[in-house]
């Protein structure tokens, strides 16, 4: 938060730091100069978070003090010493983007201070894309970082952050090649694959010969084909001897008796 010195009073907003000097302490509480012309008051309850007896206690005439502003009224500003939250319990939405202080580790993940009531809990699985085995080997205590609200639980008082949220994922680009996309790409080297396949397969179920075998098989081809005419040769000469011995019965000539 900026401090805003000598800021007209209609300008200040609730949170905004200012500097000052306490003119006079009460029962109730202390007045303090901060350069406007309304009077700025810190109520006894403002000026510490423990419980307090007298003001003197915390607070003497003419110290310089750090306060914030809590309220502007008609004639006065409320101000107060406790340094007021950077969140409230109705401002912290999911999807906010929050920056705080890595306050403590566990195992199971990290609690950020970023300025609400209680520290967000970043768990082991939100801390980056990967796996992680403890907090310890992605953060240290204190150091500074970003992340995202997930969920708020205001009845259990609860904040889940994520770090993974902010961060891009990696993801291997595709590039077609000559116009063609990833599916058909895809398809015709599945399709090649397949046909290769087919292909080994038919030669290895194919029988294998040798030379000789080779030879053999040539030799026996020839042959059949040789006696294919030759059947074809003597079932003709049979057929022509049936029909000249018919032909002789038939005109045979009777003889005597």
């Amino acid at each position: 938060m900026d401090t805003l010195d000598n800021a007209p009073a209609v300008a200040l907003e609730p949170k905004t730091k200012l500097s000052g000097k306490i003119l006079k302490t009460t029962l109730a509480g202390a007045l303090v100069d901060i350069g406007q012309s309304l009077p700025g008051v810190i109520h006894i309850s403002q000026l510490s978070q423990n419980e307090i007896n007298k003001v003197e206690d915390v607070v003497k005439e003419g110290q310089e003090v750090e306060v914030w502003v809590k309220r502007v009224r008609k004639d006065r500003i409320e101000l107060t010493m406790i340094e007021p939250l950077t969140f409230e319990w109705k401002e912290i939405q999911p999807d906010l983007i929050v920056k705080g202080k890595v306050v403590r580790l566990e195992t199971y993940g990290a609690f950020v201070d970023f300025g609400a009531e209680r520290p967000g809990l970043i768990h082991v699985s939100e801390l980056t894309h990967g796996y992680v085995k403890t907090a310890s080997e992605v953060l240290k205590e204190g150091e500074e970082i970003e992340a995202k609200v997930l969920d708020v639980d205001r009845r259990k008082r609860q904040i889940r952050l994520s770090m993974k949220a902010l961060q891009a994922e990696a993801v291997e680009e595709f590039k077609p090649e000559h116009g063609e996309d990833r599916k058909s790409k895809g398809k015709r080297k599945g399709k090649k694959e397949e046909e290769h396949y087919e292909m080994e397969k038919d030669v290895t179920n194919e029988p294998q010969y040798t030379a000789m075998q080779i030879a053999w098989q040539e030799a026996l081809e020839k042959a059949k084909g040789r006696s294919k005419v030759r059947r074809k040769s003597i079932k003709s000469t049979s057929e022509e001897h049936e029909k000249l011995f018919n032909d002789t019965l038939e005109n045979r000539l009777p003889t005597g008796g």
